[in-house]
């Protein structure tokens, strides 16, 4: 059984910082795109970011570009570091996973693992 756990949620103040991971188990990673989704209340899931098995692409959401970097530690772990955070960041965010692919995607349809989320909160 596939399994995506994501931690390092909280609250913050604006213009600070968090860092998302995610650790997926039950099957191999490699070669499968891991990204991360939010969605605040609401309001529809949103691409956030997304890299390829190698951490070596990476695409990025128009609203995070500049203050999100998403890294991959291992084919199976994956980072989301947050900086300059805004209230308009609040929610919750969700680490995902494709199947086997060769490009980085932010097709939320490609994603076929989910973990259960994170509460993000950005107060003024």
């Amino acid at each position: 059984q596939v399994q995506l756990v994501e931690s390092g949620g909280g609250l913050v103040q604006a213009g600070g910082s968090l860092r998302l991971s995610c650790t997926a188990s039950g099957r191999t990673f490699s070669r499968r795109i891991m990204g991360w989704f939010r969605q605040a209340p609401g309001k529809e899931r949103d691409f956030v970011a997304a890299t390829n098995w190698s951490g070596s692409s990476a695409y990025y959401g128009d609203s995070v570009k500049g203050r999100f970097t998403i890294s991959r530690a291992a084919e199976n772990t994956v980072y989301l570091q947050m900086n300059s955070l805004k209230p308009e960041d609040t929610a919750v965010y969700y680490c995902a996973a494709t199947g086997v692919r060769s490009g980085v995607t932010s097709d939320p349809r490609a994603f076929d693992s989910w973990g259960q989320g994170t509460q993000v909160t950005v107060s003024l």
